[in-house]
This record gives C-alpha cells, structure tokens and sequence, in this order.
C-alpha cells in the first residue's frame, strides 16, 4: 500500500514538488495515467494520481478547479501537472482550493517528459507490488503448512504474531478474547487491557469494516489498532486485531492481512461444525429423555449413564430454563441471523453460566433457535443471575435473551416435567404485554382449557350448569351459591360445612336440597360436582371481566 507522500520522499522523484499542504499527500496511489482530457475522471478508477501538461487550461486555469472536483468525487490520488511547456506557473488561487479540499497538487518540472516520469512511477509501483506479492505468498505457504498440520486457533495466532513482529489478538463476536500472540505474556498488561480500551473508546464500531483505533499503551501514550473482521457468519464477525500496525516490517501488505483472516475464517467454521455435530446429538439425547419420559407405560432406562456424556449428573435438584432470543420487526423473517443469533447465544452461556451456576447442561432444542438450560444444582436468585446475563450479552451484541423457568424437582425422570413447564411458560411471555426478561411457570388447573373461550360461551356454560345460582342478585340465591361453593370444597360433606359457615348441619341439608331442586340434578354425583365446582369458578371469574 503505497501513498503519494511515501512516492515523493524517494530521491528519484525529487523533481516532483507537492504544492499543498503535505499532511494531506497521504493519499493511496495504486496507479499512474496521463491524460489531456477534461472529463478524464469519468474514464479512470480511484486512486490514481493522473499526470497532465494542462494544455486545456493554458488560457484559463480557474477550469483547473473543475478538473480538481471531479477527481476528488472519483476518490483520485492526486494530480501532477507539468510548467514550463502549456503554461509557466500554476496558479496560485487553484493551489489554494486544491488545499481547501485537501487534494494533493503536485508540480512537475519542465526538465521531465510526462512520458519518462510515468514509466519511472509505474516501475516503482510494480516493483512495490511484485514485493507484497511474494511476500503474501511466502505467508499463504506459511499457513498452508499449518493447516496441513492441524494447529490450533492459539498456535496460528501466536505464529502470525510472530511473523509480522507484532501483537496479534483474535476476539469473538462478544469481544472476548480467544487468542493471542505471545507478546502479551512479556508485558505487565494483558491482551485484555487493550481490548477493553476499545470497547469502552468505540463502544460502536462496524464490525463488518477493515477500521484503525487510537487508545493508549502502557505508558498511556497514544497507540494505533488495526481491526480486520473475520468472517465465520453472516451476521456476526469475529475480529482480528493488530496492534501497532505502522510498525510492522515492509512489506506486510493488506493482502497477507487477508489471507490471515481468510485462514482463520476456515479454522473456526471447520471448529463450528464440529461442534455442531456434538449439539445435534446433545439436542436428539433431550428430545428422546422428554419423548420417553411423557410416554405412558414406559421401562426403566438408566437415564444418569446415557446422559453422562452430556452433562447430566446425579442430583437431588433438576431444573429447566427455556433460553429464546426475542426478535424484533427486522428479525422476525430473517431465518439465519435467527439462527446465527441463537448460536452466538448458545456459545456466549456456554461460558458465562458456568462460573456462576455450578453443573449446568445446555442444550439446543430440535427443530428451533431454542435452547434449554438443564440446572442439577441449588440456585438462590437464579432469575437475578439470568437477567444480569441477558443485560450484559445485550450490551454488546443486539441480541435479547429471555428466559422461561420450569419448576425444580427431585428425580432424573421429572426433568421432561420441567421441559414442559418451562416451554409453557415460554408460550405464557409471548402472550404477555409487558416486556420481561424471565417469567417462571404456574400451574393453571382445569380453568386453564377455558382461557381461550369467549364471555358468551363461558356464561351459556355457566347458567345451564347452574341455572339461577350462575350470577344471582337476591340475597336468599346468594346465600344458596355460597352455601353450595363450600359444600363441595368439603367434598360434600354437611358437618365440616356446617362448622365451617357456622350453621346447624339442618340448615345446610336443606341448602343443599334446594339447590338439588334449582339445578335439577344430583349434586353428590361425580360428574355434576365437577361441572357445579367448574362453573363456580368460571361464573366468578367472568364476573370480574366485567
């Protein structure tokens, strides 16, 4: 990468003189042309530095700012223009508006034909790129090797590390640290202490972008960073940086950068894969112990030793937590960002929960973006850990994690138990209004079947199962309803209801009497008691909806 400040510090060009401002000629020059056309910018690529006599605008050179602004839209190096031949000095008004737009002009003695200069430039460039070239290549043998020898992510990072002669470190999509190169272990500051610089100076870089940071080294002097992205996913980059990067020896070109990434890109998918193949099977084991476990009439199977491999332990606690990113407008019909953002969660819990929650298993759940947390432990605050949890991957990916709590039982065979209360209470959070990170399940009884019943067919319900008794007025068919509640809770039984109302066990005989007529039935039978106890609770219910 050759700028235009670096090509007119070299002795050969010395001819060449930069008439703007030379903090402005860092400008990147990939490319040499001469051109006596006016609307050149329209037929060149960027960053070429375009060589002209201005035969044009020998009669007027203020023409010269129009030819100026077009280059700089086409993202041009610079121009150099030659005196002596078309006109004798460059005006200075023209300098003046090439430095206010911070476009480099350079004048080219009358001594140098165009022709010579380009060929003179144009070797130097090749000669830069040949370099870079063989030098990216020598690197891609380099990391062909390792390849072929199977290295880990460390050892690949420590070795490029050690081939451009600078600190090297590669972080996950979360921004932690996977590795390093090893002249982190030379200073009294981990890699870390960089990285957390960054997150806290550019809490919102693109990760999607090639960018350079600023932060401070350990003698809190100012130090540049170089961040490529790497690119395992779609959606979620991981990131290589460099620190340092103007120090590293010539020529290190972007290229050998890239091939780097590149090389990880392929080591951390091949990883991925290879640990999908572990969840899947993981996920099928807690589909068939939940399948299994739900079937009546099911044998014994020794369910601790087939789970050892994943995860399950012996216990006296076992609990499951239902994990779902929530989605939002613009996620909702993205397939694999949901499934991208359902693996990044899965490996950000992977380590985060461990050193808080002790014997944990984390499952992906078949056929979804879910994940199901198994806890085989004692947790106090476990909805205030999941929450620190959800706050904490939220502050540095836009992903929300949500949390639906099963309850705790004693047995390896309730665990299918705790998978369906967590799910439902998952299915409750999707209904509810207010937006929470965890809700636990609650059991809802036989009502429960009713929710999604309109108030017409719940009252229908309520006033053919109990006739006037469903919504009275009176105060005698008040007292009758109240009468008739107890008596069943009592498992129909007159003494316990008489004791409990405070009335004499003939009274409540000939309550209950009189609701057998109003009703029609037998109160005592079986089924009319669990209609009567039913429509109680729907009519008192209703009535509250009002």
């Amino acid at each position: 990468m050759t700028t235009l400040e670096d090509l007119l510090k070299i002795p050969r060009f010395s001819d060449l003189k930069l008439l703007t401002n030379p903090t402005k000629a860092n400008t990147i020059v990939e490319s040499i042309e001469i051109s006596e056309t006016p609307d050149v910018a329209n037929f060149i690529p960027k960053k070429i530095f375009l060589l002209t006599t201005a035969m044009v605008y020998k009669d007027n050179q203020q023409e010269l700012i129009t030819l100026i602004d077009s280059l700089k839209e086409q993202e041009a190096a610079g121009i150099g223009i030659k005196v002596g031949r078309f006109i004798e000095t460059i005006d200075p008004e023209v300098v003046a508006y090439a430095n206010k737009i911070n476009f480099p002009v350079v004048q080219v003695s009358s001594t140098q034909p165009l022709g010579a200069v380009l060929h003179q430039l144009l070797n130097y460039l090749w000669d830069t790129k040949t370099e870079q070239l063989s030098y990216a290549l020598d690197i891609q043998k380099r990391f062909s090797n390792l390849l072929i020898h199977d290295v880990s992510i460390a050892r690949f990072v420590a070795d490029f590390g050690k081939m451009i002669n600078t600190p090297v470190i590669l972080l996950s999509p979360y921004r932690k640290v996977i590795a390093h190169s090893k002249h982190f272990t030379q200073t009294s500051k981990p890699a870390e202490y960089y990285v957390e610089q960054l997150i806290t100076k550019y809490a919102n870089w693109n990760e999607d972008s090639n960018t350079s940071f600023m932060i401070d080294d350990l003698n809190r002097e100012p130090m540049q960073i170089a961040g490529f992205p790497v690119t395992v996913n779609s959606y979620f980059p991981h990131y290589l940086l460099i620190l340092n990067p103007q120090q590293v020896p010539y020529p290190m070109s972007e290229f050998a950068v890239e091939q780097a990434c590149l090389v990880l890109s392929f080591m951390l998918y091949k990883n991925q894969k290879v640990q999908e193949s572990l969840d899947f099977l993981k996920s099928d084991f807690l589909g068939q112990l939940v399948e299994y476990q739900q079937a009546p009439h099911q044998s014994k199977r020794d369910w601790l030793d087939l789970g050892t491999n994943y995860g399950l332990k012996k216990s006296t606690q076992y609990q499951v937590v239902y994990a779902v990113c929530s989605q939002t407008k613009t996620t909702a019909t993205k397939i694999k960002y949901q499934q991208e953002e359902s693996d990044i969660a899965f490996q950000w819990l992977s380590e985060a929960l461990p050193p808080r929650i002790k014997n944990i298993s984390i499952f992906k759940v078949k056929n979804t973006n879910h994940l199901a947390i198994l806890i085989q432990s004692k947790v106090d605050d476990l909805e205030k850990i999941l929450t620190e949890l959800s706050l904490e991957l939220t502050e540095k990916l836009p992903i929300t994690l949500t949390f639906a709590l099963g309850n705790s039982y004693e047995t390896v065979e309730q665990i299918a138990s705790s998978f369906i209360e967590a799910k439902t209470a998952y299915e409750e959070m999707l209904t509810m209004t207010d937006v929470v990170l965890t809700h636990g399940y609650h059991p809802k009884g036989m009502k429960s079947l009713f929710e999604k019943m309109s108030l017409e067919d719940i009252h229908y319900f309520c006033e053919t199962t109990l006739k006037e008794l469903a919504y009275p007025v009176e105060d005698s068919f008040i007292e009758l309803r109240k009468t008739l509640q107890c008596y069943l809770s009592f498992q129909c039984e007159i003494s316990k209801t008489a004791k409990e109302m405070y009335l004499h066990r003939n009274t409540i005989k000939y309550r209950i009497d009189h609701c057998a007529k109003i009703l029609g039935k037998s109160i005592q039978d079986p089924t009319n008691s669990l209609n009567l106890r039913l429509a109680l609770e729907l009519s008192e219910r209703s009535n509250q909806h009002q």
